[in-house]
């Protein structure tokens, strides 16, 4: 699923410690290399690359399925027949364009316990008795998390701040991937996902008021930038006129660099200023950077982007980080870091920033090595300030703060609750930098940003349809 060529900025989490997706940029940084005796030559660009591999789409159509699907695939799956066009965007980034968006099985990594329990329960049910039985059982959660049947099936199990209709959402997919008709096979990892993911945005549009998106993976592919052809573009101007916030929560900080900033998302505000949003539009949008440190909005005149005074939108408890428990927290990061390339025989540079810190292998390496330094640091780790330790698929970084923090200030600042707020991201795993974000909202899991378009087009029609707005190109 992660494409890395190169150090680049990178997104993103937990309330104490984390890890994931992200990646950070040479430029600006202070690299130190770690001398191994008995390291390779480091040989440049030459990461491990994992590419989602197009599976061969399903034909749906010989005229024998039954009327009530056709109804369905009428309705549903003409947003991934239909491509988009407009005078501001071109056509290379295509996104959610076809079918196959949904067939594209990456390496990523799935870990997830509802997801897994599903899994397991189709062992003994079938598909639509276990979708029957998990919407039964997390409307009873929401009820009382506390002693939930779930909360005894799977502990540690989170909130839900909306309903499900899982079944719902599975007759949808299933009529056209046919899940309930194989013989041997059960659903996989990434169908059960899909299907809660399309439950969730159905759950969402009616009222959606804010939504946040990861940047490398979720919304453009690691180490790019959102350039004028991105798909993503139309989508979220879309959903800004749809009076929704919008917000790009990432790792990447670049403190006193608004422009640095920009650069990530030249596309998006040179397409502001072709079409002439006015304030009114522009208003809603943000980037949170730095996990929770920065937050930057478009200014009216030249749609530019200004920070935002920490007073206006920082928490206490972010105000109550101490300086010197900050330093303590990144020189014990980077000692952390530094013993685990060693003892992992792992030739690294070292890049130290005013709140992070991290290493990026100078050598090939493979994400189990990575994985491990963050797994260790994440648990072994004491500070006095919060953290947020994680594996970038070509890196290991500890960031001060977390998305999770970086979430509830902007929910505060933008005065929404948590039923109206949808986070969209990639790495959701027990490592991943997204996953702490489920304490405090509802959550789209994607794989790429292929699959980041087909969702959102969903949300989109789905807010049209119960706001009675048109989709403008």
């Amino acid at each position: 699923m992660l494409k890395r060529v190169c150090i680049k900025s990178r997104d993103t989490l937990t309330g104490t410690q984390c890890s994931a997706a992200g990646v950070r940029p040479a430029a600006a940084s202070r690299p130190r290399d770690v001398t191994m005796a008995s390291a390779a030559p480091s040989a440049a660009n030459s990461q491990a690359v994992y590419l989602p591999q197009p599976l061969a789409p399903t034909n749906n159509g010989n005229g024998t399925t039954p009327s009530t699907v056709a109804e369905v695939n009428l309705g549903y799956w003409e947003l991934l027949n239909t491509s988009e066009t407009g005078e501001v965007f071109s056509q290379r980034a295509r996104s959610a364009s076809d079918a196959a968006v949904l067939r594209r099985k990456g390496h990523l990594k799935e870990q997830d316990r509802l997801i897994d329990f599903m899994r397991r329960m189709h062992e003994t049910h079938t598909c639509e008795e276990v979708m029957l039985k998990m919407e039964r059982w997390i409307a009873e959660h929401r009820q009382d998390p506390k002693r939930s049947r779930l909360r005894r099936l799977i502990p540690g199990i989170g909130a839900f701040f909306t309903p499900l209709k899982l079944v719902e959402a599975f007759r949808e997919y299933d009529a056209f991937f046919a899940l309930s008709r194989r013989k041997y096979i059960p659903p996989n990892f990434a169908e059960l996902r899909h299907v809660v993911n399309i439950s969730q945005v159905h759950a969402s549009a009616d009222t959606l008021k804010l939504i946040t998106f990861d940047a490398d993976g979720t919304l453009y592919a690691d180490g790019a930038h959102m350039e004028q052809d991105n798909q993503m573009i139309a989508h979220i101007i879309n959903l800004m006129r749809s009076n929704v916030q919008v917000a790009i929560v990432t790792a990447a900080g670049y403190p006193g660099e608004p422009e640095k900033f920009e650069k990530r998302v030249m596309g998006l505000l040179e397409a502001f200023r072709k079409l002439k949003l006015p304030a009114e539009v522009t208003n809603r949008f943000h980037i949170m950077g730095g996990e929770c440190n920065y937050l930057l909005r478009v200014r009216p005149g030249d749609k530019r982007l200004e920070f935002v005074q920490d007073n206006d939108w920082k928490t206490p408890t972010m105000t109550s980080w101490k300086e010197e428990d900050i330093t303590a927290l990144l020189d014990e990061g980077e000692a952390m870091l530094q013993e685990g390339a060693k003892r992992l025989n792992l030739a690294v540079n070292v890049i130290r920033k005013n709140r992070a810190v991290g290493i990026v292998p100078t050598q090939p390496t493979i994400y189990e090595v990575l994985e491990d330094i963050a797994l260790t640091i994440q648990t072994q780790l004491v500070a006095k300030v919060p953290f947020c330790a994680f594996n970038g698929g070509n890196d290991v970084f500890v960031d001060v703060g977390n998305k999770l923090l970086g979430l509830e200030a902007l929910m505060k600042y933008l005065r929404v609750t948590p039923p109206e707020v949808l986070h969209v991201g990639d790495r959701f795993t027990d490592s991943g930098n997204d996953v702490a974000t489920r304490d405090i909202c509802s959550v789209l899991w994607v794989a790429n940003p292929e699959e980041t378009g087909f969702f959102i087009k969903m949300l989109l029609k789905d807010i049209r349809k119960s706001r009675w707005q048109p989709y403008i190109e």
